[in-house]
Order: C-alpha cells, then structure tokens, then sequence
C-alpha cells in the first residue's frame, strides 16, 4: 500500500534515509535528524513530501521523499524525487514500482511533464530498474554541487539581501 507519510513515520523515514545513505557509502554525510525531517515535511511550510510503502502487515518498507521543481522550457512544475528506497527484505514485491508509479500519477493529474531523480552510476540494479519503467538517462547533463566553505565564499560575493 502505498500513502502520504504523517508525523508518526517520521522515525521510520529517518532510519531508512541511514540505511541508504550506507548502502550509498555516505553514511558520515548524513547529518539530518528526525527534528529536520519533522520541520521539513510537517512543519509551518512543508517544501517537501513523503510517500510510504506499507506492507500487508502495515509494517513501512520504503519510502519516496520529493519535492516541486519547476521548468522554465514547459512553464510547468515538475516533481524531482529527492529519495526512493525499500528495504533490502522488501525488494522485489513492487514496493519500488509502486511509489514510482504512484508519483507518476501526481504528475499526471496536476499537469507537471517531468519526473526527475539522480542515480549514481555504479547502481546498476536500479539503473536497470528505472529502465525497465521507461526512464532515460540524461547523458549530457551532469549534477553540480555546492557546499561548505565554497558555498560560503560564493555567498559572501552577493551585492543584494538575502532572498526570502
């Protein structure tokens, strides 16, 4: 079964965004706790949204946490999956499928024309998932990152206030 988290998955959603930062082999870069994830999904302005996958015992094995993005090229938002994931004893039943699909679906009904995520390369499995869905890669594109003290100095650079 597949439904919107409530603050009551918040632990559960805490524990497996560990458990793939570690299958990810970035576990020492995770410094979110379940208070960040409480403020961002349920908070006064939640920017981002969880799906659960429950399943038949009501028991979360995966979950897909996104956000709105938005396309200057369409003039439509899109939806950009920051994580999917389903635990390793769960693969297989369709709990990843169905999260997809179930994301898909708010695309479809809200009018957002794409549905995007990063995979890292060597995830060969899941590459081969999202494959067999009907997902392209974007091979010409490539991620940029900005963080720490680079993130900083760049900052310190602007001649205007802080957006809000």
């Amino acid at each position: 079964m597949i439904r919107p988290a409530t603050p009551a998955d918040v632990p559960a959603i805490h524990a497996m965004v560990r458990e793939l930062a570690e299958y990810e082999r970035s576990l020492d870069e995770v410094r979110a706790t379940e208070e960040h994830l409480h403020e961002a999904l349920f908070g006064e302005s939640p920017a981002v949204f969880a799906l659960m996958a429950d399943n038949d015992e009501g028991e979360p094995v995966g979950f897909a946490l996104w956000f709105r993005n938005f396309s200057t090229w369409t003039g439509t938002h899109g939806v950009y999956l920051e994580d999917l994931y389903v635990r390793p004893h769960a693969r297989g039943a369709g709990h990843g499928r169905d999260l997809l699909a179930a994301l898909a679906r708010i695309c479809v009904e809200r009018g957002y024309e794409r549905f995007e995520w990063s995979v890292l390369d060597w995830n060969a499995p899941s590459i081969a998932f999202y494959k067999s869905l009907g997902a392209t890669a974007m091979d010409e594109w490539t991620v940029q990152r900005m963080t720490g003290d680079a993130l900083k100095k760049l900052a310190a650079m602007a001649d205007v206030p802080a957006a809000r």
